[in-house]
């Protein structure tokens, strides 16, 4: 802060030079005490995407977060725009602040090995004392907050905070961009950590959307004998590219998988990956819902189906198979806007057929 110091002291024509340099400075008439506070409260906020009663605003004036004991201050990079950001736009969570919770960025305050290195950020932020944490399952505490989801400010603005523990370093072969899918990338990983996968098992995907693309290209690491259906044949064409089979919706084979993973967030989908599964088959949910899901409980019970809830997953495993190239994901991002923008890349995200919108931002 050493332009407020030079105020005091006197030196006019310093602290206008430091002004000068600020970067989205507003003001440069620093004559009068007045006018060096409003610059002063200028710096001390940013800009955000805010939303709140289902309207989503660009402001201007949120504080720039303090990061309390513990956490982090990050300058944030890139963020992505994910169905999670449009689910809450529709009411699916009571949510509001800043949305967005795919982001990389820059730690500006925090311990020095992580000073101005590029991180990504695990979204929970935990209590460390509940039953859950105790017993190695932070993701489940009781008392946690969510990165632009469950009251805590997310990455749709110029900075956030996080924790220290929950922040990766970005490899330095790892684009900015592409790092920007740690997070969705480690949440089609969380897969192979609920379900052992094999050359041996039958597994479907349902959706080529977004989670979807993320969620086949890994699960074809494994060998496993796979088929993704969706209903755009431009998209499919990306995992066919990586010789994935796919196909559209009616080429499902009825009682013929191990193992349904259901992307797309919709009742049709999850009733296409239901009738899907043979007897004691495993559904696996990876797509949260805006309404209610309406479904034949009786079914399940009578071929004893394993129904299973997938979310978050292991960053060290994503960013590690990003470093190593084993997926890719620059086909799947279809437009990129700065955060002045905000809006029309939400719209633009609305769109149907469009997979990943990054806002550019630092």
């Amino acid at each position: 802060m050493d332009f407020i110091l030079n105020f005091y002291t006197g030196l006019n024509k310093k602290l206008i030079a430091h002004v000068s340099n600020v970067q989205d400075t507003c003001y440069c008439f620093v004559v009068q005490p007045l006018s060096i506070r409003t610059f002063f409260v200028s710096k001390l906020t940013m800009k955000g995407l805010w939303l709140e009663n289902n309207q989503l605003h660009l402001r201007t004036d949120i504080p720039i977060p303090q990061p309390p004991h513990g956490e982090a201050l990050v300058r944030v990079l890139r963020a992505g725009v994910c169905n999670t950001d449009l689910e809450l736009l529709r009411g699916y969570y009571p949510y509001a602040g800043i949305l967005g919770h795919e982001f990389v960025g820059v730690v500006e305050q925090g311990p020095e090995h992580l000073m101005n290195q590029r991180v990504v950020g695990e979204i929970n932020a935990v209590c460390g004392r509940c039953r859950f944490c105790r017993s190695g399952q932070p993701t489940h505490c009781e008392n946690r907050t969510v990165l632009g989801i469950v009251n805590r400010h997310g990455a749709f603005a110029e900075y956030l905070c996080l924790p220290i523990e929950n922040l990766h370093l970005v490899p330095d072969n790892v684009p900015t961009e592409v790092a920007t899918f740690t997070e969705p990338l480690a949440a089609a990983l969380e897969i192979q950590q609920q379900v052992a996968l094999g050359a041996d098992d039958r597994v479907l995907v349902v959706g080529d959307g977004k989670l979807g693309q993320l969620v086949a290209q890994t699960i074809a690491l494994t060998g496993c004998e796979l088929l993704v259906v969706g209903r755009h044949r431009e998209k499919l064409a990306n995992l066919e590219a990586r010789d994935i089979k796919t196909g559209l919706v009616d080429s499902v084979t009825d009682r013929y998988f191990d193992i349904s993973v259901e992307c797309t967030g919709n009742p049709e989908g999850f009733a296409i990956a239901r009738r899907a599964l043979r007897s004691r088959g495993t559904l696996i949910l990876k797509s949260t819902y805006a309404g209610n899901l309406n479904l034949d409980a009786s079914s399940l019970v009578v071929d004893e189906i394993t129904l299973i809830g997938s979310r978050c997953g292991p960053f060290a495993a994503a960013l590690e198979v990003l470093a190593k190239e084993q997926v890719d994901v620059q086909p799947l991002i279809h437009a990129r806007y700065p955060l002045t923008e905000g809006i029309a890349a939400f719209e633009h995200a609305q769109n149907r057929g469009v997979l990943k919108v990054l806002l550019e931002i630092g």
